[in-house]
């Protein structure tokens, strides 16, 4: 059979995720060193699985409304607002995977242009291209900042959505204010729509992360989640929070993709808002200065100030980031090379998400390549 009649162009602009490859290796080397994923090495507040548990047995396991749970929307417009200031309309994602996805859908025409700044999480590119429009990645080497002249410079007639990040997947790197209030200031005055990717927020280790909404809140989609926060990411837990034209398009089309989000997750979660888990925080920013520490003899990199990853520059006597990273797989060390996050393949990212005594084999053997 041809399947070529059968199948939409748009499966040809979309490739599979290259840290699921890794992901797969792991299981079939003895004894790996696992430094490539981004999975929590903890797992959900006792209270969580047990209101998850408790939810079940009642029976709250049918559809909910297709926005959320009305009681965890309005806890989340209060922290919204108390934390920037602005009222905002709330819908409960399916992750924030599914969040991106619905605001992507809503706001893409076919040949629409997305800016954001390379390197960039792997999602971006391909649901851009899986929605019809036109991924533009902005090179933000070698320091990762956010560069307002290099991004005013990419904006076209046909540019209609600025993506950032922060804290970066996979460079950790936190947008400082000025930065983020830049994002904000080029999105009101060339009136683009600026999706904010907030998903490790709840992992900032030098001071609170700023969020556009602030600055930009007719203009500014936030997206963020718990699955990392709170070790639920099988849960698909995530929240858009912005104008009400547009989560109101994203709602219509949760309605008929998503549906909504886990039902018990959501009970969950509620309870899971009020759980302390400010020593997971504590646990990472210790596991960053380990990594760092370890590694800072015999790699550049940018010290990360959130999230899980530090994105160090591949040693100058390899070629490219694919090579170093396919010697360490050979020592049982998996690492990701970077153009599976960038149009460049001169660094690779670490994930810390994992126990000390993995860290310090990890970054051993790295070194011992370096």
């Amino acid at each position: 059979m041809d399947w070529n009649r059968f199948l939409a162009e748009r499966t040809t602009k979309v490739e599979f995720s290259g840290i699921r490859k890794f992901f797969e290796m792991a299981g079939r080397l003895e004894n790996p060193c696992d430094l490539s994923i981004g999975l929590p090495d903890y797992d959900a507040p006792p209270e969580m699985k047990e209101a998850a548990i408790d939810a079940i047995r009642a029976g709250r396991n049918r559809y909910t409304p297709t926005a959320g749970l009305p009681e965890l929307r309005r806890r989340i417009a209060a922290d919204m607002v108390a934390e920037t200031g602005v009222e905002s309309t709330i819908l409960v994602t399916s992750g924030v995977s599914g969040g991106l996805f619905l605001a992507l859908l809503s706001a893409l025409d076919p040949g629409d242009e997305v800016i954001f700044p390379d390197p960039y999480f792997v999602s971006y590119l391909q649901l851009v291209n899986m929605v019809g429009g036109v991924p533009v990645p902005v090179p933000a080497y070698e320091d990762f900042r956010f560069d307002p002249e290099a991004i005013e410079a990419a904006i076209t007639p046909r540019t209609k959505v600025l993506m950032i990040n922060s804290p970066g997947n996979p460079t950790g790197r936190v947008m400082p204010e000025a930065e983020i209030r830049a994002a904000a200031e080029i999105a009101a005055r060339r009136n683009l729509l600026l999706i904010s990717d907030e998903i490790y927020t709840g992992l900032c280790y030098d001071g609170p992360c700023a969020s556009p909404l602030r600055f930009a809140p007719d203009h500014t989609v936030v997206l963020r989640g718990y699955g990392k926060t709170y070790g639920v990411t099988g849960w698909r837990m995530g929240y858009a929070a912005g104008p009400a034209q547009l989560l109101d398009e994203m709602t219509k089309f949760q309605q008929f993709t998503f549906v909504c989000a886990p039902s018990m997750a959501q009970v969950a979660t509620l309870v899971g808002l009020d759980v302390d888990v400010s020593a997971h925080r504590r646990d990472y920013a210790a596991k960053r200065d380990l990594v760092c520490d370890l590694l800072a003899s015999r790699f550049e990199f940018e010290r990360p100030a959130g999230g899980f990853y530090v994105f160090p520059r591949v040693p100058d006597r390899y070629p490219d980031a694919t090579r170093f990273c396919d010697a360490a797989a050979e020592r049982s060390v998996l690492v990701i090379p970077g153009n599976i996050f960038s149009g460049r393949d001169s660094h690779f990212r670490i994930s810390y998400a994992t126990s000390d005594d993995q860290i310090r084999r990890g970054c051993e053997l790295l070194c011992g390549l370096a």
